[in-house]
């Protein structure tokens, strides 16, 4: 709400990505990034800076990107916390960069299970439904759960008055 508690995802922050990303417009994108980038430090990883590397990688040591890529996961988000479209697009764009997806406590649609849009890292939480052979034979990693309970993140932007010690 305007005026209160500091929100990293707040709805300036929001209306200004859905406006870059439904118009493709560049100056769209440029006030969300002004946005994000003029925040209060939220996070950690606001405190951090980029650094250039001192000079680009040859092209010749290709290989080496190729297993950069294959080193790298994507966060577990379940169905639900991302929309199926989302959750599609991003195991397949992991794929193709030979990358791994995570599908997240929430599964898989098993329709998705030998197609290009499968997550390589399959979760199985206590209590979930859903876990089939199939399920688990099409995972290159598997990640197992036990008495996880909720917790306040980034992801759940948890309010400050919402937590007690």
């Amino acid at each position: 709400m305007h005026g209160g508690e500091y929100h990293m995802y707040n709805p300036d922050v929001i209306a200004a990505l859905q406006a870059a990303v439904i118009s493709g417009d560049y100056e769209h994108y440029k006030l969300f990034a002004r946005l994000v980038n003029g925040r209060p430090a939220s996070t950690f990883r606001d405190l951090l800076a980029l650094k250039s590397a001192a000079r680009p990688i040859p092209s010749r040591k290709s290989s080496r990107r190729r297993r950069f890529w294959r080193a790298l996961t994507a966060p577990a988000m379940s169905l639900g916390a991302l929309s199926p479209e989302a959750h599609e697009a991003l195991a397949i764009a992991m794929n193709r960069l030979g990358a791994r997806s995570n599908s997240g406590e929430g599964g898989e649609d098993p329709a998705r299970l030998s197609h290009r849009a499968h997550s390589k890292i399959k979760q199985v939480a206590s209590g979930r439904f859903g876990v089939t052979p199939e399920y688990l034979i099409n995972a290159e990693v598997l990640q197992i759960k036990i008495a996880q309970g909720a917790k306040p993140g980034e992801g759940g932007n948890s309010p400050a008055t919402k937590s007690t010690t």
